[in-house]
């Protein structure tokens, strides 16, 4: 599997994760506060399903969630990427994140959002990129909003037998300064 860095910012560096990321991603899928958009915290059947989802889109889209590493340390601190989400009007470029709690407050989901912003036009030639987030996630629509985003839309998507409201969040490469 391939695991060089796709993106490179002043503190950290997205690439490919791998089966040896597992340690670092239960760490954020598995603590309660962390997943409170998604109503729960990941079973080890869940994480190593998330995993492999990754795994699966890096071979067929060539884009997913990223590991995003701290330079500093080498330490995994999260997951940053670009995947194809279905909204009610179709399949749309996401820019998604999600990090592990003891490295929240610091910019760095926004510095690895914008990272991906960035490579979404510059190199993949995207017109547009979205972020759609749960309507309790304050944090991570402030993130988006950092990101340049405005909110367009809002649906409901129904995971785990919960329905859960989102607001979609977009921006145009023309409105983007990258």
């Amino acid at each position: 599997m391939e695991t060089q860095v796709k993106i490179e910012t002043a503190r950290l560096f997205l690439r490919c994760m791998a089966p040896d990321d597992r340690p670092a991603l239960c760490r954020i899928l598995q603590d309660p506060v962390a997943m409170r958009a998604y109503e729960h915290a990941f079973s080890e059947e869940e994480v190593d399903r998330w995993l492999e989802k990754q795994l699966e889109r890096y071979r067929r889209d060539g884009i997913g969630l990223w590991a995003v590493i701290l330079r500093e340390t080498g330490e995994m601190i999260g997951q940053c990427g670009l995947t194809w989400q279905d909204i009610p009007d179709g399949r749309v470029p996401e820019i998604g994140y999600l990090f592990e709690r003891a490295h929240w407050h610091r910019g760095y989901a926004t510095e690895a959002a914008i990272a991906c912003k960035h490579y979404a036009f510059a190199t993949l030639d995207f017109p547009a990129v979205y972020s759609i987030i749960r309507d309790i996630n304050l944090p991570s629509q402030r993130v988006a909003e950092r990101n340049g985003m405005t909110r367009v839309g809002s649906f409901v998507k129904h995971y785990y037998g919960v329905d859960m409201p989102h607001w979609i969040y977009r921006v145009e490469r023309g409105r983007a300064s990258i």
